[in-house]
């Protein structure tokens, strides 16, 4: 039984407030990084060597004189979240030092392949944030329209048709991610693509993880499936294929298919329809067909308190979109009504998995 006020110590009303201006306060510290990022203040100290003084940073970016105390102010938020490194002063006459740490690192825009910026850049855009300042009155309309299209007036596909900008936006994103995972994903479970001789990356955009898959596995085919528009836009390459169509209507025939980050982006219904043309397409279990799916599995990833926020937090901006992340009976509901028999999940993406999808 929870105590009242009455019954609460001093100290526990005090530490209940503290927890609800945390919570209440959690967005300050997403500002103070999209700041940091805009300001490229990642790129400042990795050209400086690795560490540099508040002095040499505000020169380094270019701040006027008078802004050297609010960016240590903006700077003490993000080393206290330990999202930049801080070394203490020597002696009271000299000045800390802010260092890059793993997690930074991954903000650098020179490192091509681990660079993270692009996807971070979508996250804290102002059309993404903006529709949940009015989430409330979302939940109270009766209409079925999403939390980001109630904001904008369009879904997040049909601004990017309208606007090369943010097509833009988004491309680069969904690249950047591809870029650091699909490494990984070799690494951890690269098992996945032996023993198959065709491979379709299904809504693979550019052919990014095609082209990775492909240099890795030089006997697989590698083909990516998008609509035409994706598809007129896509560089040339000796060892991808690129056709234009669309995946809820047609997948040409494969050993195997590949689909990243694709179903958190569809509801139930139209997800069970696109795994029963990733079925049609594929050969029977024995002749080794099969479907590997990159995406989040909430609860099946380490069992750390940030995972689990990431895992909920992502579940929720995906709604923005109406999509949504799955826990296990979730995808085994979808794969069960499309007709698959079976399916393993490996937990070896962080707060993402790889999943073997069997017909």
């Amino acid at each position: 039984m929870v105590p009242t006020q009455d019954e609460s110590s001093s100290q526990d009303l005090l530490q209940a407030q503290v927890d609800l201006w945390h919570h209440a306060l959690g967005f300050v510290k997403s500002m103070a990084l999209k700041c940091a990022m805009e300001l490229q203040i990642p790129n400042a100290i990795q050209g400086h060597g690795g560490s540099i003084t508040p002095s040499e940073l505000a020169t380094k970016i270019g701040l006027h004189p008078s802004k050297l105390p609010r960016l240590r102010r903006i700077m003490r938020v993000l080393t206290v979240s330990g999202i930049f490194a801080i070394h203490e002063a020597a002696s009271p006459d000299k000045e800390v030092v802010y260092g890059l740490t793993p997690t930074t690192r991954l903000l650098v825009i020179d490192e091509i392949k681990s660079n993270l910026f692009p996807i971070l850049s979508l996250i804290l855009d102002s059309t993404v944030i903006s529709p949940f300042l009015d989430m409330h009155s979302w939940f109270l309309d009766e209409c079925s329209t999403s939390l980001f299209k109630k904001a904008h007036g369009l879904n997040i596909w049909e601004m990017a048709n309208h606007d090369d900008t943010y097509n833009q936006l988004i491309n680069n994103a969904m690249v950047s991610d591809t870029n650091f995972l699909l490494d990984i994903i070799l690494r951890e479970c690269g098992d996945v693509f032996h023993g198959i001789n065709s491979l379709i990356d299904v809504a693979g955009g550019h052919g990014g993880a095609a082209r990775v898959i492909a240099k890795a596995f030089p006997q697989v085919k590698c083909t990516v499936l998008d609509l035409p528009h994706v598809v007129a836009e896509a560089p040339t390459d000796d060892n991808v294929l690129f056709i234009s169509g669309d995946m809820f209507k047609y997948i040409p025939p494969a050993h195997a298919l590949f689909l990243k980050s694709i179903f958190h982006d569809w509801g139930d219904e139209d997800c069970v329809q696109l795994l029963k043309k990733c079925k049609e397409a594929i050969p029977p279990r024995d002749a080794g067909g099969k479907v590997i799916i990159v995406d989040m599995v909430v609860g099946s990833g380490p069992n750390a308190i940030v995972t689990r926020d990431t895992e909920v937090f992502f579940d929720l901006l995906m709604m923005c979109f109406e999509g949504k992340e799955r826990e296990e009976f979730e995808w085994k509901k979808i794969f069960m009504e499309a007709g698959f028999s079976d399916y393993k999940i490996l937990s070896v993406l962080g707060v993402r998995s790889v999943i073997e999808l069997y017909p």
